[in-house]
């Protein structure tokens, strides 16, 4: 099957590694921002949350 791609539409250069590192703090910010507010509106589950996670870390060999 033959491109469809359009001839007035170039393909993007290839990202640069300074790109990838701002795109993937950006999404990274976002991600902790998101579990900000989830913790704030279910405080409840993010305790149970802590607590499991404080028992993985107890639990874990070096």
């Amino acid at each position: 099957m033959p491109d469809t791609q359009p001839i007035d539409e170039m393909p993007e250069p290839p990202e640069t590694a300074a790109q990838r590192r701002a795109r993937r703090a950006q999404f990274l910010r976002d991600l902790m921002e998101a579990r900000a507010l989830r913790d704030r509106v279910q405080p409840r589950r993010a305790r149970a949350a802590r607590m499991r996670q404080q028992m993985r870390m107890r639990t874990f060999r070096w």
